[in-house]
């Protein structure tokens, strides 16, 4: 039987391990900064503490709604263009975009940043984009996580993760049990890809088509890399616009699953929604993916929003009014379908 020594002659450190404490302390400094600028005053604690405090608005039946998401295999494309202060505005976004269609606005946000190597300039590159899309939704930042872990992440890359909290009272829940048939569906555009879709895209741009993130595409108006990080956008302001003159009946996200997935789920069972194909034009970047792997019109669908990143239900006596209202807040609206009955033997989503 052979006993192992249990004595070294040799100082073995974290860092030996692959934890840099001082790279993370430098990291933490800068957060802290950043953080600090989007408290609100609901706010309790300061960053640092071992948990956050936020004091709820003054409410008649306040109802807390909250959302956990990632920026998934966008990642790759920021790890390969080295630009990484668009990707935590992305996270916001898609967060705030989750709970805003239930009606709620956001309160705060907590970041799971994980890295195998830390970088303290990366760190605070991601944490600038979180906290400018806090700060550019009302939300504060009040707490997270950055991990060091060597051994589970390649070095130079990382994962992003994040949880947001918003409020709505509890008679104004948007949920779509309201909806009936003869509403009509406004989209909002999109600005890209947003978070969803990144692994098939990089699979169809850079395996089949051999491009690179550097690559000039006239289409696209710049490179293929700016495209891909194009910042997954908000539509608080909208949502909220028609919520205060009551004209919104339900919302849906566009995220992955397409238009196909996301808008059934706020539609009663009974009904579905007829969607006119030729109502808006998909952008160039969504139509070169489908040519360059001759996608299945389900899959291509399924997949990607086609240029349209939310659904707004509203009655149809009150369309004219909608539309007026979301271009008074800066949208450009378009009328892509109404409600109708469930047909035997078809789909929640029609597209015609």
């Amino acid at each position: 039987m052979v006993t192992a020594s249990l004595h070294t002659t040799k100082t073995v450190s974290y860092k030996d391990a692959g934890v840099d404490i001082d790279e993370a302390d430098r990291a933490v400094g800068s957060i802290r900064k950043m953080a600090q600028a989007t408290f609100t005053k609901g706010v309790l604690t300061d960053i640092g503490s071992f948990g956050g405090c936020f004091a709820l608005p003054k409410m008649k039946k306040p109802v807390l709604v909250s959302s956990v998401d990632g920026v998934g295999t966008k990642l790759k494309v920021a790890f390969a263009t080295g630009k990484h202060d668009t990707i935590g505005e992305d996270l916001v976004n898609h967060c705030v975009n989750d709970i805003a269609v239930q009606g709620a606005k956001p309160l705060f946000f907590l970041d799971y940043f994980a890295v195998g190597k830390l970088d303290a300039k990366v760190a605070a590159s991601v944490v600038s984009g979180i906290a400018r899309g806090c700060a550019a939704n009302g939300c504060a930042l009040i707490g997270g996580e950055t991990a060091e872990m060597p051994g589970i992440y390649t070095d130079g890359e990382y994962d992003l993760a994040g949880t947001i909290v918003g409020v709505v009272e509890k008679s104004r829940i948007i949920n779509g049990a309201k909806v009936k048939a003869g509403d009509v569906l406004l989209a909002l555009p999109s600005t890209g890809l947003h978070t969803n879709g990144y692994s098939l895209a990089r699979k169809l741009l850079f395996e089949t088509g051999g491009y690179t993130v550097d690559s000039q595409i006239e289409e696209l108006g710049g490179t293929l890399g700016t495209a891909l990080l194009a910042t997954h956008r908000s539509y608080l302001k909208a949502i909220q616009t028609l919520m205060k003159a009551d004209l919104l009946l339900a919302a849906a996200h566009i995220t992955g699953g397409g238009i196909s997935d996301n808008l059934p789920r706020v539609i009663p069972k009974s009904l579905a929604a007829a969607i006119d194909k030729s109502s808006w034009q998909v952008p160039p970047l969504f139509e070169m993916l489908r040519t360059l792997g001759n996608v299945p019109d389900d899959d291509w669908r399924r997949t990607f929003n086609l240029g349209v990143g939310m659904i707004l239900t509203v009655p149809a006596k009150s369309v004219d009014k909608a539309v007026k209202a979301l271009k008074r807040a800066g949208e450009k609206p378009w009328i892509i379908g109404e409600i109708i009955p469930q047909r035997r033997g078809k789909g929640r989503v029609e597209y015609r």
